[in-house]
């Protein structure tokens, strides 16, 4: 840190304060502690609370006049946090729904993908029920190629067009059109001696309403899929929100009729630790009711592990569901929840529980809610616990969970329906049930399916951002 600038900074607060309180000759002193009162609070609490208690900056280097949580970021930890991502965070009491989009928007998710050629373009990779995306009709795998236009920016993407869009605009849809040549200008097929380009064939220009708040269905997809004549359920899962009804009703409608379930989190940055422990115990194996689910650990000042349970008691059926194996479909967003759900079944499930995609993101920490009449307008969510199984593993922080089989979405080639043989993801999952085992290159060609000869097998085209990586990864506790 530059103490020059620091010393600086403290010199002008310090006479910023001194104006303020003898501003006049009037005591001002309640304006002053006004404007900190909420930072101030937020630092009493991480000095108790603070998994990372120790690193929090003395507060002569801490500027208690920033908004809480530009504050917030100041003083936590670098363990806080990953990949640009900070875990603890503060949320304002004024949204529209914990079920809706933070900000009015379209309703869908895209990745930024740059072609051999330079362009970029935006991937659909799925479109909210009832939202300005889905009555423009866009769907997963669509390509957008231009906006209003113009060329889609590198740098403002996500905002402009995702999160926050200012206003409606013009998307230009492109058919994906790759071909390759030799130095001639010969077109060919054989890519192992020819260059390959992208190319985009224009399908027309589609109109987006104006942006609005969106609600963010926490099963996207769910219902039976027929593979060799075994039956399984399939879920797409994309968050753990507070109300577990849709999911309770998907298992209630279809129970009895399925033999595995395909879990699909490839999408899902986390949500509520209380709704992982109730996914948990839907379809925790019997011998697992009442045993340990979820440890967690607070730092050396409160000095206690409380153990969460697999509880039957928060089940509206009263009993977890009886099938064969469980499928979780997973990649580098499958983030803090999600991980729960594999980390702490894992104990239970030896052989049962099959990760297929891309290792997850990697947290192991959980955040805690604390609010105080202070500051009655923000939430703190503060990471206060280390989350372990039932065995004690909590270390999965750098690499994340591994899957079983290691695959990932190709987002510059075919995105089909999700839970179909055009799934890229599925391919593996659908082997396995079929076979029993996971294709592999000993694998007899007459034996070979599209999951063996298409796994691993990525397009050159270049992701340079995913929408789902700006999404909150969060594990949340109660107050």
């Amino acid at each position: 840190m530059n103490m020059r600038k620091t010393s600086g900074k403290l010199l002008w607060a310090g006479l910023a304060i001194a104006c303020m309180l003898s501003s006049c000759g009037e005591d001002r002193s309640g304006e002053y502690y006004a404007l900190i009162a909420t930072k101030t609070w937020i630092y009493e609490v991480m000095q108790e609370n603070y998994l990372f208690y120790e690193d929090i900056p003395s507060e002569d280097r801490l500027d208690f006049f920033d908004r809480p949580q530009e504050f917030l970021e100041s003083a936590a930890s670098d363990r806080d946090g990953k990949n640009g991502t900070l875990f603890s965070h503060v949320d304002s009491v004024f949204t529209e729904s914990r079920a809706t989009s933070a900000y009015p928007c379209f309703g869908f998710e895209a990745a930024l993908v740059r072609t051999t050629e330079g362009t970029n373009t935006m991937r659909v990779l799925y479109v909210q029920p009832d939202s300005p995306a889905k009555e423009a009709g866009l769907k997963r795998g669509d390509w957008i190629i231009a906006v209003d236009g113009k060329e889609i920016p590198r740098n403002d993407y996500y905002t402009d067009y995702i999160e926050r869009p200012s206003g409606t605009h013009a998307f230009t849809l492109g058919k994906y059109n790759p071909y390759t040549e030799d130095e001639a200008g010969d077109m060919t097929g054989n890519d192992d001696e020819y260059e390959e380009y992208i190319e985009f064939d224009t399908l027309g220009v589609v109109q987006l309403p104006a942006p609005r708040y969106v609600e963010e269905q926490d099963v996207l997809k769910a219902g039976l899929i027929d593979v060799n004549s075994h039956k399984n359920l399939y879920i797409l899962y994309n968050e753990f929100g507070e109300d577990t009804n849709v999911l309770e009703s998907v298992f209630s409608q279809y129970a009895g009729q399925f033999e595995n379930i395909i879990l699909d989190l490839r999408y899902n940055p986390g949500g509520y630790v209380s709704t992982a422990q109730r996914v948990c115990t839907m379809i925790a194996p019997q011998s697992a009711i009442g045993q340990p689910f979820l440890s967690m650990t607070y730092n050396d000042k409160i000095n206690k592990t409380e153990t969460l349970f697999f509880d039957t008691n928060l089940l509206a059926s009263g009993s977890p569901y009886q099938y064969n194996n469980l499928y979780v479909i997973t990649s580098e967003n499958t983030a803090s929840a999600s991980e729960i759900v594999i980390n702490c079944l894992k104990p239970y499930m030896d052989g049962q529980l099959i990760q297929v995609g891309t290792p997850t993101f990697g947290k192991n920490v959980a955040q805690q809610l604390f609010t105080d009449e202070s500051a009655p307008n923000i939430e703190l969510w503060l990471t206060t616990t280390y989350l372990s199984n039932s065995e004690g593993y909590y270390d999965y922080f750098e690499d994340g969970l591994q899957p079983d089989f290691e695959i990932e979405e190709d987002l510059g080639g075919e995105l089909g329906e999700f839970g179909t043989e055009s799934d890229f993801l599925m391919l593996p999952v659908f082997y396995h049930i079929a076979n029993g085992s996971f294709p592999t290159t000993e694998t007899p060609e007459e034996d070979n399916t599209d999951a063996s000869s298409r796994t691993n097998r990525l397009s050159r085209c270049k992701v340079l951002e995913n929408s789902i990586s700006h999404k909150p990864k969060l594990n949340l506790l109660p107050q």
